[in-house]
């Protein structure tokens, strides 16, 4: 029984009505949101800790690469990822990619803990709302596309929409990294972000392409022998190392709590987009399950609002007046001298004022 049946029937509970597949991916999504929700903390802690000793990643250093708490927290992110990367092939990236505010949850709760950046009030209600969008959208996910071939996939990433997106991303992409990365890198969160999440939605339709390619193959349909495999591969490790290197960026130079949801934000709509043009999840679906869908979608971006438009409240009234707009210098200042003892890293170090190598 599909949801569309559970949702006209209405009878049984709600996992009567999901798929043996997207039961399969929503486990596997789960799973990664926990340990990529971790990862983000630990690899925040390595940061710290290299730019103690060297270069700071966000001013083009690399020092993190020998420092042995950054690699637990890359292979807990690795783990994660190929969670990830198997929920995609099992469930639509629209059910997959807006759980990933569970790890929203999960770095904000480890930041207050074990980075003792704060969180207001508002932002554990930003965590319920997280939660209370990310069912919504559960219930509501549309079924897994049935492919039979990864040639298949590779027929629906050449047509027409999804290669103007493509080209659109591309092209946007490649304006931030040669214009704005060299002069506004350094003092607005949007523009390494924009990057991780720009590449990221080009990343996440060649995971799932390999994904399904991996596994019609165990399923004893070789797909190995086809180049668009290959050529997805090779798609995926250019992302990845591109994502990789620019949210190093945003982690170091900015607070853990406002790239994490802003991250999220931008990239899980772009996802959505690139996954609606390229597997055209919503001709599965009726107008009641799409609205709904986006209900959910909503109420997430909500929380992730709330979690950074609070997030520095309970530091004494500090300046939340622009979510892509960071304090001036005298609020940073301020920031470091009232927030000495508890470590508390500002929206932005003073570090970077500098003008980039």
């Amino acid at each position: 029984m599909d949801v569309s049946t559970a949702s006209a029937s209405g009878g049984g509970r709600w996992y009567t009505g999901m798929s043996a597949d997207n039961i399969k991916g929503l486990v596997l999504a789960l799973s990664s949101s926990l340990f990529i929700g971790a990862s983000f903390i630990i690899k925040k802690k390595g940061l710290k800790k290299a730019a103690s000793s060297g270069v700071r990643a966000g001013v083009g250093g690399y020092s993190y690469l020998y420092e042995p708490l950054w690699w637990v927290g890359m292979i807990t992110m690795i783990v994660g990822e190929v969670a990830n990367f198997a929920a995609y092939a099992f469930a639509p990236a629209i059910l997959v990619t807006p759980l990933g505010a569970l790890s929203i949850i999960i770095s904000a709760v480890l930041a207050h803990v074990m980075l003792r950046e704060k969180l207001h009030i508002f932002g554990i209600l930003g965590c319920v709302l997280c939660v209370v969008g990310s069912t919504t959208i559960v219930l509501h996910a549309p079924p897994e596309r049935e492919i039979e071939s990864v040639t298949e996939v590779w027929d629906l990433a050449m047509e027409p929409a999804f290669m103007c997106y493509a080209a659109v991303v591309i092209a946007i992409v490649a304006i931030l990294v040669y214009r704005f990365v060299p002069l506004y890198g350094q003092t607005h969160v949007m523009v390494y972000i924009g990057v991780c999440s720009l590449v990221g939605s080009i990343s996440v339709m060649s995971v799932k392409a390999l994904g399904i390619a991996l596994k019609l193959t165990f399923s004893g349909t070789n797909q190995l022998i086809y180049p668009q495999t290959c050529a997805f591969t090779l798609v995926v490790i250019s992302c990845i190392l591109t994502q990789m290197n620019y949210l190093n960026k945003a982690l170091d130079t900015f607070n853990t709590a406002v790239v994490s949801p802003i991250y999220y934000t931008m990239f899980t709509s772009l996802t959505i987009l690139a996954s609606v043009i390229m597997f055209k999840d919503w001709d599965r679906q009726n107008p009641t399950q799409i609205v709904t869908e986006m209900c959910g979608f909503v109420t997430i971006l909500s929380g992730t609002f709330l979690l950074h438009k609070t997030k520095d409240m309970a530091d004494g009234g500090l300046s939340t007046s622009s979510s892509f707009r960071l304090p001036t210098s005298s609020s940073v200042r301020f920031s470091k001298q009232t927030d000495n003892d508890s470590e508390g890293i500002p929206l932005r170090s003073s570090e970077s004022f500098r003008s980039p190598h």
